[in-house]
């Protein structure tokens, strides 16, 4: 299963998302929003994900993301894909050299790939608004966001995410 640390967004900048996942759901169109919430499912901003994090790289991360506080931007919506008929439709997070670095640290922490979207010079920071967008409803998703104006945000949690046991925990 999936292992991830991830950026959670201040109240606001996670409310604003939230109320897209809602409009998207409420017009019956695909959504992050759950049918059943989960308090573990919310707005992030992935780090890094892999199969395995290291013991001793779980015990270091904390110090790596202490004193958290990160100045985001999300920006405008960009598509991912198309596979096989769909896509992915997400906020853009712009980014800054601070966000960056923080990334590579972090992904160079937990032994990214050199092919892996979490390598340096290839990774996308991004906040999902929808998966599994069929191409066809791409122009009614997007209808249904209507203007989706910049968001500044910030980052003062930095979380860890066990997919194995469902389990989410603040490293800071």
């Amino acid at each position: 299963m999936t292992q991830s640390v991830e950026l959670l967004l201040d109240e606001a900048s996670e409310a604003v998302v939230l109320g897209e996942w809602a409009r998207l759901a409420e017009a019956g169109l695909p959504t992050e929003q759950r049918i059943v919430p989960s308090p573990t499912h919310r707005p992030h901003v992935t780090l890094w994900a892999g199969p395995a994090i290291p013991a001793d790289v779980d015990a270091t991360l904390p110090a790596v993301v202490a004193g958290l506080d990160l100045p985001l931007l999300l920006g405008s919506l960009l598509v991912f894909g198309p596979r096989r008929g769909q896509v992915v439709l997400v906020r853009q997070v712009v980014a800054s050299a601070a966000l960056l670095d923080l990334q590579a640290r972090v992904a160079t922490l937990c032994g990214t790939q050199a092919d892996s979207h979490f390598a340096a010079g290839r990774w996308s920071p991004h906040v999902t608004v929808a998966r599994r967008v069929a191409v066809d409803q791409l122009g009614a998703v997007i209808g249904t966001l209507g203007a989706v104006p910049d968001v500044s945000a910030t980052s003062r949690v930095c979380r860890r995410w066990d997919g194995d046991v469902k389990k989410a925990w603040d490293l800071a």
